[in-house]
């Protein structure tokens, strides 16, 4: 009985060492383009989806003079937020929120200062 307890230690020892299927994880750091259910799951920072029914993806988020969403109560977007640096200039009412139609445009406070 000495050798299948030293087998049994053997991989108990290497279970650790061998790599974990879907090492990034299934909740987080996931890349444009795969499938998502909040925001906070993905790289970008932006779960979007084209419908209430589609499914929602992770996208890019929205550059300069692109349609945008400010924040999501839920997460997920049908318009992604604006990139870093860039403001979402929108209809910022609880309704618009709640209901997710608040969209704007992507606009550098920077340009709208100078003029």
């Amino acid at each position: 009985h000495a050798v299948p307890s030293c087998l049994l230690l053997a991989l108990l020892l290497l279970a650790p060492a061998l790599p974990a299927p879907h090492e990034r994880g299934l909740i987080f750091n996931l890349d444009t383009g795969e499938l998502c259910l909040q925001s906070l799951q993905c790289k970008s920072g932006c779960c979007q989806h084209s419908s209430s029914l589609s499914l929602a993806r992770c996208s890019a988020k929205a550059a300069e003079n692109q349609e945008c969403s400010p924040t999501s109560l839920y997460g997920v977007y049908y318009k992604c937020p604006c990139e870093s640096g860039l403001t979402c200039d929108a209809d910022k009412t609880l309704v618009g929120s709640i209901t997710n139609t608040n969209f704007g445009t992507c606009t550098d406070p920077q340009d709208s200062s100078e003029s």
